[in-house]
């Protein structure tokens, strides 16, 4: 086996051997523009490129330190974790956090505790998370009337009144489509108060990503006014829902349940296999949860609620990190306490 850094030459080979859109080529060099380092590694078995990863590395403030980022990389065995520790050294990292992309089913007998004791006996934490713990997975290898009657009833009737009311679902993968996606999210997150990239993020993924044929932008349109726009991803057989954002009109034509339903065809269409909404609350949501209302319309088509392994922080210095960990709780304390003050 030879671990080496991936050439350009190899930028298809090493596609194909990754399994998320995070991982993929063209994510590296959309996090290029965005200012960030980022290094890919491949695992060579008699000269072919059998698996791969990148990882950003990102700069701690006050610290002499970067911090190393791998999400949804592939099963953490020996190979990934020596190879990683390297790449961290010459990166001056403090820790890599990792977030496979290994997810059961809820509710599966076996459970990731195999994988977490190995974590936990090579170096690695439990760490603070940034992609949530779990999703729900739509198996698209059925007939279309099949999926459709695996809605929950509530989900089927809005999808129906989306249609007799006239609403309809139209690709616009442009910039103009882009920019419609930035001015709709910039009132979706000013309505409900949520963190989202800036809009120099979005147009640095469409001059990244534009012509790569992995990112796709739909609308859904009523009475010719654009009322909900999604960024779809479609890599290696898999959809992908990384990204959403609605009007607050006429939220009774049920624009974003049509929507849905329409990249699940989508999905039918070009050949994926399963779709991953990407990110849900857990087997028991509270009601109170500010996510509870995406949680509950994502059940409602049908998928399986699964949980991914979770996040851990492979730790290159014990002692630093230490201290670190001291000092972000304290931070995120303040954060919280600072939102709930009167000032």
């Amino acid at each position: 086996m030879i671990v080496r850094e991936v050439t350009d030459q190899e930028r298809a080979l090493y596609n194909s051997v990754v399994n998320h859109p995070l991982q993929s080529w063209e994510w590296g060099e959309f996090r290029k523009q965005t200012g960030t380092q980022v290094k890919r590694i491949g695992f060579y078995h008699q000269g072919k490129l059998t698996r791969g990863f990148q990882v950003t590395f990102h700069p701690i403030p006050h610290l002499n330190k970067n911090a190393g980022y791998l999400p949804k990389a592939f099963m953490p065995d020996d190979e990934q974790l020596h190879a990683l520790k390297e790449v961290g050294k010459q990166h001056n990292a403090l820790f890599i956090k990792l977030e496979p992309n290994v997810a059961m089913k809820v509710g599966s007998p076996s459970g990731h505790k195999e994988i977490t004791d190995f974590l936990l006996q090579n170096g690695a934490v439990p760490g603070r998370p940034l992609f949530t713990r779990y999703s729900f997975h739509l198996k698209l290898d059925k007939p279309e009337e099949e999926l459709f009657k695996n809605l929950d009833s509530k989900t089927r009737y809005n999808v129906r009144l989306a249609v007799k009311k006239g609403v309809e679902v139209y690709e616009n993968t442009s910039q103009e489509g882009m920019e419609q996606y930035i001015e709709i999210l910039q009132e979706t997150t000013k309505r409900q108060g949520f963190y989202a990239h800036t809009p120099d993020y979005f147009r640095k993924m469409w001059d990244t990503l534009g012509g790569s044929g992995m990112l796709r932008i739909f609308n859904a349109v009523y009475e010719d006014t654009v009322l909900v726009s999604w960024i779809m991803f479609i890599f290696n057989n898999t959809l992908y829902y990384p990204y959403g954002a609605s009007r607050d009109l006429h939220r009774n034509v049920m624009a974003s349940n049509l929507i849905m339903w329409e990249m699940i065809k989508l999905g039918k269409r070009e050949g994926c296999t399963s779709f991953d909404m990407w990110g849900s609350l857990g087997p028991e949501p509270k009601k109170s949860d500010p996510w509870y209302g995406f949680h509950k319309f994502k059940k409602g088509y049908g998928g399986d609620l699964v949980e991914f392994v979770g996040t851990y922080d492979l730790v290159l210095d014990p002692s630093l990190y230490k201290l670190f960990r001291i000092a972000e709780n304290v931070r995120w304390k303040w954060l919280r306490l600072r939102a709930r003050l009167p000032f």
